[in-house]
């Protein structure tokens, strides 16, 4: 299992890239707020502009920076019924249902997992009603799905993450 450290080492699998103690500040001060100008983000982690355009088109390049958006509060957006359905399905049908997931509305978040089940999908929709037909007639319609498992969200909240301003190299 690889810690954290191992990530920000680069030890963690062929697909990590290296980081430094600056490329960690810009990724910190941009998941705190992904609207900073470019001055205030070299101002922020002591660097130059041009600096600072460098190393964020370089952390974009590599795949480390995949995206910026926008972080929606579900409820007041009209989605009041967020759900994890559990999927189980037919050995190698992953890429079939993969693609179809992809275009299933509703669909936030999908993720291959081991254990008892194959995927784990969030699905966030206006009522229980849109939420019944996305499980029972949309994802269960997929060809490869053999079965799924809902549980509905009550409440959520984030998590900690990891601290990228926190280690040094």
């Amino acid at each position: 299992m690889s810690t954290e450290e191992d990530v920000a080492n680069g030890l963690a699998g062929r697909s990590a890239s290296q980081l430094d103690a600056v490329d960690r500040a810009i990724i910190a001060e941009l998941l705190r707020d992904g609207r900073i100008s470019m001055r205030a983000l070299a101002e922020r982690v002591h660097i130059s502009r041009a600096n600072a355009y460098a190393r964020l088109t370089r952390l974009m390049e590599d795949g480390v920076i995949t995206g910026f958006t926008a972080e929606l509060a579900p409820h007041r957006a009209g989605l009041g019924t967020s759900a994890y359905v559990s999927v189980t399905i037919e050995q190698n049908s992953w890429r079939t249902v993969s693609a179809r997931l992809r275009d299933t509305p509703y669909v936030e978040h999908f993720a291959m997992v081991g254990g008892d089940y194959d995927l784990l999908v969030l699905v966030r929709t206006p009522d229980n009603e849109v939420l019944r037909h996305v499980v029972l007639e949309l994802i269960q319609d997929i060809p490869g799905v053999r079965a799924t498992r809902t549980w509905l969200v009550f409440d959520e909240a984030r998590g900690r993450g990891v601290e990228w301003r926190a280690r040094e190299g």
